[in-house]
């Protein structure tokens, strides 16, 4: 529909987790909790800088860095270093990944989503049920040809993995040339991922309908604590559908959106990745120069600081050790604060079975609470978390855990 007049134009919602942080902190109440804002925070609630990052800081102003453009496809060594940590060294050296500078996985989701809608056409995009919210308006605004369609990722009875209705669903509906969305770790919403069982499965079912992947990695090293185990199913996926071996029966291309700003603590620097993988012996350069191209139209050129950070750290021996350290402080944290989550609601009698908030991996627990429960808990006891059940661990200390857990018993 086309307004001829704008102030016929309709409001729009602000997006739930951006409101929820502004009634957060207009909230007065003195023991309020924030369980909806997606970031990490420290043992006291508070933002916590990494330590890695702090040194590299010093680094750079001891440097008197310039502050020029960097070119449109990003920072080089800054790219070769994210691949290397993706990917791991010997398969980031094949030539077969080009890679550029996103605007964090927001960036890169939408560079991904226009590049396929434009180049390779599908059909369908799968998305997972349920999601990060903002899949949807990504490929509803850069794709709009491209119907969004559902596969099922949660069970509500089990409060774990529909891998039997995910599965059934991609074999039954997709067809040859859609994409499909996977996260690579500590799945968001749900905190629930496959084993590497049933991503062996899936994969397999990527390569013999010959579907186009994009998995969405925002959590690599944060999420368990070990970076290379949190891109087991990246890695898996290269092997099994890109070795030449593999390149004549599988998809046309597969790619990697990776954020750089949650396991570095770099939020405001907007610091991530895209990655397109093609088969092997391919030219790759008509791919990088259309990716180009859209990065120009969009933001000319990338952001400078938040890539030399994480450049700094990662090609430092001393540094890099440092940040490893660091994201198992912050995985180790969430796991703790699970147990006593789940302690606490298992002293107090609280209704239900509650070992899936433990059994669940990274910064969200999809906590099986309905909208009108989380409802009750913002207006009576000022707790605030999305309306779809998910909570933001980050958000809970042992000094506030306590009151949470008795407000859940509650509203239940």
């Amino acid at each position: 529909m086309a307004f001829t007049n704008l102030g016929d134009l309709p409001v729009l919602p602000q997006p739930e987790s951006f409101a929820l942080t502004a009634a957060y902190n207009e909230d007065t109440f003195p023991n309020k909790v924030n369980l909806g804002q997606g970031v990490y925070r420290d043992n006291n609630c508070q933002p916590w800088v990494l330590p890695s990052i702090r040194e590299a800081e010093q680094t750079l102003h001891n440097q008197q860095v310039n502050h020029e453009y960097l070119p449109i496809a990003g920072h080089a060594q800054f790219l070769t270093k994210a691949r290397d940590l993706l990917f791991s060294p010997a398969i980031a050296s094949q030539d077969n990944i080009t890679s550029i500078q996103a605007v964090a996985g927001t960036g890169a989701n939408h560079l991904a989503a226009i590049f396929c809608a434009r180049n390779l056409r599908p059909k369908n995009v799968f998305i997972s049920d349920p999601t990060w919210d903002n899949h949807h308006l990504i490929w509803e605004i850069a794709a709009p040809n491209v119907t969004r369609k559902l596969y099922p990722y949660y069970d509500p009875c089990t409060r774990g993995l529909n891998f039997d209705g995910m599965l059934s669903e991609l074999e039954k509906s997709a067809e040859e040339n859609d994409v499909v969305i996977l996260h690579a770790c500590a799945h968001n919403p749900t905190g629930i991922d496959p084993t590497q069982d049933q991503w062996k499965k899936i994969a397999d079912a990527v390569r013999r309908k010959k579907l186009i992947v994009i998995f969405d990695c925002a959590y690599q090293g944060f999420a368990s604590g070990a970076a290379d185990a949190d891109a087991w199913a990246i890695r898996y996926f290269y092997t099994t559908l890109f070795t030449e071996s593999s390149s004549s029966t599988g998809p046309a291309g597969m790619f990697v959106c990776q954020s750089l700003s949650k396991n570095f603590g770099l939020y405001g620097e907007r610091i991530g990745a895209l990655h397109l993988i093609t088969p092997p012996l391919l030219p790759t350069q008509g791919a990088k120069a259309h990716l180009v191209r859209l990065v120009r139209a969009e933001i000319s050129c990338p952001s400078l600081f938040g890539a030399r950070l994480v450049h700094t750290v990662l090609d430092d021996t001393e540094l890099v050790s440092k940040w490893h350290e660091d994201v198992k402080t912050m995985a180790h944290r969430i796991k703790g604060v699970r147990a006593l989550l789940k302690s606490e609601l298992e002293t107090l009698g609280a209704q239900g079975d509650w070992g899936h908030i433990e059994q669940q991996i990274g910064m969200f627990s999809f906590t099986g609470l309905s909208s009108a429960q989380v409802q009750q808990l913002r207006e009576k006891h000022h707790i605030y978390m999305l309306s779809n059940g998910r909570m933001s661990l980050s958000g809970l200390d042992e000094g506030n855990v306590a009151y949470v857990a008795q407000a859940i018993k509650d509203v239940l």
